[in-house]
This record gives C-alpha cells, structure tokens and sequence, in this order.
C-alpha cells in the first residue's frame, strides 16, 4: 500500500508530517515503513483568502494534486493543511480518493473530554468553523483578536523560516486561550511549539491514521497531549 501526502501548504509542515509518519510508525528497519508518495506543491493559492472572502482559488490545484496521488496508487491520502480540509468533502468526491480527514480523527479523540479546549488556527480554519462544527460537542476557546494576531505572525514566522520568532508569538497566543489544552489546527505551528506543554498536535493523529490505514503499526507511546 502507498501513502499519499497532499502537500506544499506550507512546505515545511509537508516535511515535518512525513517526519511524523517516520517517527510514529512501530519499525525496526527500513523495509517496517511506509511506501510514501508526497506531491508538494507550494504554489496552490492561498485557502485562507479563499474562505474568507473568495479572492483565490485553491481548488483546481488542490484536484489536480489528488489526480497525480491517485494516478501513482495511493492507497490512503492525508492533507497537512488544516484550512484546506474546508475543500475536502468536493475534493473527495471529485477525484475518487481515500482521503484521512483530520478533524475527524480529531473529533475521536477528543470524544468525551469536558471543560474548554483551545483552538488556535488560521482565521480561515476559524471563520469555517471546521472544529466547531465538526466537533460540537467540544466547548471551544477562541483566541481574542490579539491572540489570533499572534497566530497569524507565528504562522507567518513559520513561512519564511523565522522559528525563533514564531515561538515568541506562538507563546503569547497560547496565553491568551483560558483552556487547560488547546488544538493546533493550523499545521505551521506545531514547529513553534515544540516545547509547549497543553497542546494537541492533530497531524500527530492524522499520521496514526494514515500508518493504520496502510497497515502499519503507529507507536502506541508516542502519543499527543
């Protein structure tokens, strides 16, 4: 079987998932992993715009990428992008492939929790409502207006390769969600969270899904917050 990583939104959280899939899969030499097809295509225009008021179309991008996971014999596709989920249902049915939807293995594992969990995310994965209407049941924090500014600079630190940055305005958004565990939903900023304690990483889940639906084995200790 193959897994398919539809990426390049951005790049380095494209990198950063299959090093998930590497780190998260149960092996004890290289022929124990995956067969991994990434298409990474950085030029898919920006899904955010898209939500928030239509100026770009991502769309046919994103189809056409599903196209060449599909032609090359993906078995099981996930996407590391959370606000490009916003197109998954169309996309799923539009191009006939098995994809992992992220919110909804994230809907799993939160099932049951009580209090107010976080939601630190781009404004387009926000303004969706991919959590808060995928996952009802969930009581969702949402960052005031400050804190979604500093999600948007610490999503852009990420993009242009200034971790160091994006740390600083990651920790003030972090702060500013009263919630005892919040959700990463924008995949930039798991690499500017690294030692943030109260987080869940859902491409964490997304890789044990993909690893299961490959017929893998993901590593049972190594699992999100």
């Amino acid at each position: 079987m193959i897994a398919g990583i539809l990426g390049g939104m951005g790049p380095a959280a494209t990198a950063e998932f299959y090093a998930k899939l590497i780190a998260r899969t149960a092996a004890e030499r290289d022929q124990d992993h995956l067969r991994v097809a990434i298409w990474a295509d950085p030029t898919v225009p920006d899904r955010v715009a898209a939500v928030l008021d239509g100026s770009t179309d991502p769309y046919p991008a994103l189809l056409a990428g599903a196209g060449k996971l599909r032609d090359l014999g993906a078995s099981v596709v996930a996407i590391p992008c959370h606000t490009a989920h916003f197109f998954l249902p169309r996309l799923a049915a539009d191009s006939g492939v098995p994809f992992v939807d992220m919110v909804a293995e994230t809907a799993k594992f939160l099932a049951g929790r009580t209090g107010p969990v976080g939601l630190l995310g781009t404004r387009g994965t926000i303004a969706a409502g991919l959590y808060q209407r995928g996952v009802p049941e969930v009581e969702w924090a949402l960052p005031s207006e400050a804190g979604q500014t500093a999600v948007d600079a610490a999503v852009a630190a990420v993009k242009r390769g200034d971790l160091t940055g994006g740390a600083a305005h990651f920790d003030r958004a972090l702060a500013d969600v009263d919630a005892s565990l919040s959700v990463l939903a924008c995949t930039e900023l798991p690499l500017v969270a690294r030692h943030a304690s109260g987080v869940l990483d859902p491409t964490d889940l997304l890789a044990d899904a993909v690893i299961r639906g490959c017929g893998g084995k993901p590593v049972d200790s190594r699992r999100p917050a």
